[in-house]
């Protein structure tokens, strides 16, 4: 049987997942707050834009809690927190609240959940893209 390590996610790989996502917001015209997050669901790495609207923060930051807790896209759980969705209730269930909008993505290594991040400020899709920019361009 062999045993894998997996490298967490550190403070470099939050600064560059921060940097990332910023940059390609700015590029198209976007401010943001980005919300990095650990496996453990601690802060790595919070940015916020001076003219972001003051509510991306906590958007941010909830859609990477939610990305992380469920190891899944934001964008791709919407359908499912709606009122006939299978998870309808899942919005309340927990003390933490969760945010089903794009902007959430979980964050992997070697196939392994090592943390997530979440972007807010544009529009869901907009989030979405920036994040995704982000953690495609981890190395």
């Amino acid at each position: 049987m062999s045993t894998t390590t997996v490298i967490p996610l550190t403070t470099a790989d939050a600064d560059s997942l921060v940097a990332t996502a910023r940059r390609v917001a700015e590029s198209a015209g976007v401010t943001v707050s980005i919300t990095v997050l650990d496996a453990g669901g601690h802060l790595l790495a919070f940015r916020r834009d001076d003219r972001a609207v003051l509510i991306s923060g906590e958007t941010s930051t909830r859609k990477a809690y939610t990305a992380l807790q469920l190891d899944a896209p934001t964008a791709d759980l919407v359908d499912l927190v709606k009122p006939d969705g299978p998870f309808h209730s899942l919005t309340t269930a927990l003390d933490r609240p969760l945010l089903f909008i794009g902007g959430g993505l979980p964050v992997h290594r070697d196939g392994r959940l090592v943390g997530a991040i979440g972007v807010g400020g544009g529009a869901p899709e907009q989030d979405h893209a920036f994040a995704l920019a982000a953690v495609e361009a981890l190395v």
